[in-house]
């Protein structure tokens, strides 16, 4: 599930966070060139026909020119070279958002057209060293025939701090809710972990880039890839957060085993319920902590992430989806204690369709991972029917980057989940037998209320229930005792465990879905003393 052969996340943060990439166009030296080069007509729907026409020829792998030059651009390389700041696309255009390349590199070789769009004419901004300044024994100088860039960012007109950036394959992040980034998300995910495997890629190769009103912007893409091609609009707007209203037009080339639709990518190493896998000293480290979703039934269900001993594809069935998204629902600096990334601040991402998906099921994938740099998980829905070559699909849907969920919360929620030694202070513990400790918000709950836990396992055995309030708090504590012993050592299949409050037969919470792992549990007890 690797996006590039280097760690595209290191690359991204380096470009957003400490400003090493400064590729920006000489806005003069593009206008004239386009001028000479003349504006076409574009249109959402001629970028559907074109994608379409696309589909029903055999793939054409990009054409990548120089590639021993870009391979010599690595990491350290590629920083050294800067844009020249006076010329930043739709720099003079009052309110608006600024517009800045990408130079290509090592690792991000595909080369990716941009074009402005005004009036239904699409310019284009045309690739040159000119645009850059580049030191003089920086192999990217010997650049002669590359005709993309790799991609490009979008700058806040006041602050001039990026709030939104496209970078590699087809994927983008923006700034969320904070202006911090973190998780991802892209057009489209092609066989995600499937047994045979592997993972297909698509890239956006050209975009049309339309002022809207205020900082708003329209993104219209081209993908292609050898299985599918397709044609997305991505409206942009900033209100405490980042909304984007994307309509996703998809032509299959090939049969695809497993189509992923509105694929977010986050990482988790550790949290509350896993801070026996990390020796890192601080609390926590994700961008996410959950997965949630929101079924056609509107049942809500939390399933807090993993960092499994091996590559994990659950799927969630939900048919008539009203919504999912990877949610970091933990809030508090002193949970994290990183004063650098300020974890916190990280934006949830929540998607909402605009229209019934019908059959299909939400995929959560999680992959092993043993530090903070890499993304290692991925959520999307997959529609229950077979992804056949020769079909069209047409998705739309609402991408929220902001604090919560934006759905009404009358149940009370999960707000941690620990494991611990089981059994009781003071006497013998028993020998594979861990606590689970739910803590959950309960509006509806009064003190002298007796709430009983409902929990169903799909192995180990439950015993010790207890549900109490959280003396000085407002929150309420479910814990119970699994015990594991007789389970295979050697399978280390998972336990998966759905829990809920209820208070006189009626649900008081979300549903709450744990995948736990007899190894992981095994090694949590042996640092018990």
């Amino acid at each position: 599930m690797k996006d590039q052969p280097f760690n595209r996340r290191a690359l991204l943060q380096s470009a957003l966070g400490t400003g090493a990439f400064f590729l920006l166009p000489r806005l003069s030296f593009a206008q004239d060139a386009a001028e000479q080069q003349g504006a076409q007509p574009f249109s959402w729907d001629s970028l559907t026909d074109t994608a379409r026409t696309l589909a029903a020829a055999p793939y054409q792998p990009p054409e990548i020119a120089d590639r021993d030059v870009l391979e010599q651009v690595d990491y350290d390389r590629h920083n050294e070279i800067s844009f020249r700041t006076d010329n930043t696309i739709w720099k003079d255009a009052e309110g608006s958002s600024r517009v800045q390349m990408f130079f290509p590199g090592r690792y991000f070789k595909d080369p990716v057209r941009i074009f402005t769009v005004a009036d239904g004419m699409a310019t284009e901004v045309p690739f040159d060293l000119d645009l850059f300044d580049i030191p003089a024994d920086n192999p990217a100088r010997a650049l002669g025939q590359t005709k993309g860039f790799a991609g490009f960012r979008v700058q806040d007109p006041e602050t001039d701090l990026d709030w939104m950036a496209f970078l590699g394959a087809s994927y983008w992040r923006t700034s969320g809710h904070t202006g911090q980034f973190g998780l991802s998300t892209r057009g489209l995910a092609l066989n995600t972990a499937i047994p045979d495997g592997p993972e297909e890629f698509p890239i956006f190769t050209s975009f049309w880039l339309e002022r809207g009103e205020g900082s708003d912007m329209t993104a219209y893409a081209l993908m292609d890839s050898p299985s599918v091609t397709g044609a997305y609009r991505i409206v942009s707007h900033r209100e405490n957060g980042v909304i984007q209203d994307v309509t996703a037009r998809v032509f299959l080339r090939q049969n695809v085993e497993r189509l992923g639709i509105a694929p977010l990518t986050s990482m988790f190493w550790y949290g509350k319920n896993s801070r026996h896998l990390a020796p890192d000293w601080r609390p926590e480290i994700h961008d996410s902590d959950g997965l949630q979703i929101l079924t056609g039934s509107d049942e809500r269900i939390w399933r807090p992430l993993n960092n499994p001993p091996h590559t994990m594809a659950n799927a969630f069935q939900a048919p008539s989806l009203k919504g999912f998204g990877l949610m970091q629902r933990e809030r508090d600096f002193n949970e994290y204690q990183d004063d650098g990334v300020f974890y916190e601040k990280r934006a949830s991402a929540w998607i909402e369709p605009q229209s019934d998906w019908g059959d299909g099921a939400v995929m959560l994938v999680e992959l092993r991972t043993d530090d903070e740099i890499h993304d290692n998980i991925v959520a999307f829905w997959q529609p229950g029917e077979a992804a056949q070559a020769g079909t069209e699909h047409e998705f739309q849907y609402k991408l929220s980057w902001i604090d919560d969920a934006p759905i009404s919360a009358p149940m009370g929620r999960f707000i941690a989940t620990r494991l611990g030694a089981g059994g009781v202070p003071g006497q013998p513990r028993p020998k594979d037998v861990i606590k689970l400790v739910c803590d959950f918000s309960a509006p509806g709950l009064a003190p002298d209320d007796e709430p009983s836990l409902n929990i169903t396992a799909s192995d180990g055995h439950i015993f010790n229930e207890a549900v109490r309030p959280i003396v000085g708090t407002e929150n309420w504590r479910a814990t119970v005792d699994i015990d594991f012993a007789q389970m295979n050592t050697e399978q280390d299949n998972p336990i998966d465990l759905r829990i809920y409050i209820a208070n006189k037969d009626m649900a008081v919470t979300e549903t709450l879905l744990l995948q736990l792992f007899p190894s992981q549990l095994r090694k949590l007890l042996a640092n018990t003393p």
